[in-house]
């Protein structure tokens, strides 16, 4: 079936799945720093940062060499800086998750874990496609 599908289809299509099991490893490493710091150890909103420095240190590493590797411009500056901005915009999205279920409506911890796992990756993954590693 995948084999019927244009060249650059097949392409986006390989780039999801390699994004999808970069992103599976790198949520459960942002959850498995935030909870444990969330519940036992701080304000929720600055485990988000913790979780969030580290995962994005190990994602920039893996998308650019891996889950985009080939895909239109190589590893610079400009792009080092464009997947920052990237990644800031989801940690934007993962603490204000994180913000109106843990303060606005008090829910326990593992709540933000939802839309972060549901929405932020595909936000991300289309932002670095379109514009990071275009």
């Amino acid at each position: 079936m995948i084999s019927n599908l244009a060249p650059h289809h097949r392409d986006t299509i390989g780039q999801l799945f390699r994004f999808g099991v970069v992103g599976i490893g790198l949520t459960l490493l942002y959850a498995a720093i935030y909870w444990p710091l969330a519940t036992y150890v701080m304000w929720p909103v600055f485990a988000v940062i913790i979780a969030f420095i580290v995962a994005v240190t190990v994602g920039f590493f893996l998308h650019s060499r891996w889950s985009f590797k080939g895909h239109g411009k190589t590893e610079d500056h400009k792009t080092k800086v464009q997947f920052f901005g990237v990644q800031t915009f989801g940690f934007l999205l993962n603490a204000a998750f994180t913000f109106i279920a843990t303060d606005l409506l008090h829910g326990p911890t593992w709540w933000p874990l939802v839309p972060a796992v549901l929405i932020t990756p595909f936000a991300t993954f289309f932002l670095n496609r379109l514009w990071v590693f275009a």
